[in-house]
């Protein structure tokens, strides 16, 4: 084993280099999940000649990268402060101060990137108090025990009840109070239920939209 390989496996640099490689995944991800992503809403609904919208696109890659990496690193690094002022022990609340530490630094600069990005932690958070559907294998004290967490599905049926809630308010809205809804959907919503409204001739229902 190299000197090199022997300092990264010390377990005393552990914590301080998952700090580092918690960055470089956080951006690593960012990219992959905003480019093409980025790209597509380009193609359907971006404006401006095509140099525009390639620096559009990777504007947006960069800052999800970027807020991600530093999400990842922040978080981290305040966990290990607070194991470190608790006698390395982690505490139940822990995670959660670090989070929304975190998440105020990082994510509380309002932008269309955070914006979807808050958004979709949202809809996890709201979702994950639905009832898990039954198992024969439950997980729920899989923390307790030390055992790894496996995600369960939600209950069918309230799942049903759930989305069908979802899907009658944000119709609601997109058509009685449009302005609350976030941009991104907004536009999806505008080209699926609105766009879909009107056409010219054949090219214009089948091929060409407007």
């Amino acid at each position: 084993m190299s000197t090199v390989d022997t300092w990264l496996l010390n377990p005393a640099f552990h914590d301080y280099l998952a700090i580092l490689k918690g960055a470089r995944n956080g951006f690593i991800y960012g990219v992959k999940v905003r480019f093409p992503h980025a790209l597509v809403m380009s193609v359907l609904f971006g404006r401006g000649d095509w140099i525009t919208r390639l620096r559009a696109i990777l504007r947006a890659t960069k800052e999800h990268g970027f807020n991600l990496a530093k999400f990842v690193s922040l978080y981290k690094t305040i966990l290990l402060l607070q194991r470190k002022a608790n006698g390395g022990k982690e505490r139940g609340c822990d995670t959660f101060i670090a989070g929304l530490i975190g998440g105020y630094v990082v994510f509380g600069n309002r932008s269309a990137v955070n914006e979807q990005i808050v958004l979709y932690v949202v809809s996890r958070v709201l979702a994950s108090f639905l009832p898990r559907a039954r198992t024969n294998n439950p997980t729920s004290s899989a923390s307790a025990t030390g055992a790894a967490v496996r995600p369960m599905p939600p209950d069918a049926q309230y799942f049903s009840v759930f989305a069908a809630l979802s899907w009658g308010a944000v119709m609601w809205l997109f058509k009685h109070r449009g302005e609350t809804i976030q941009p991104g959907m907004f536009n999806s919503m505008t080209y699926l239920y609105r766009d879909s409204e009107v056409w010219t001739d054949l090219r214009t229902l089948l091929w060409y939209n407007k």
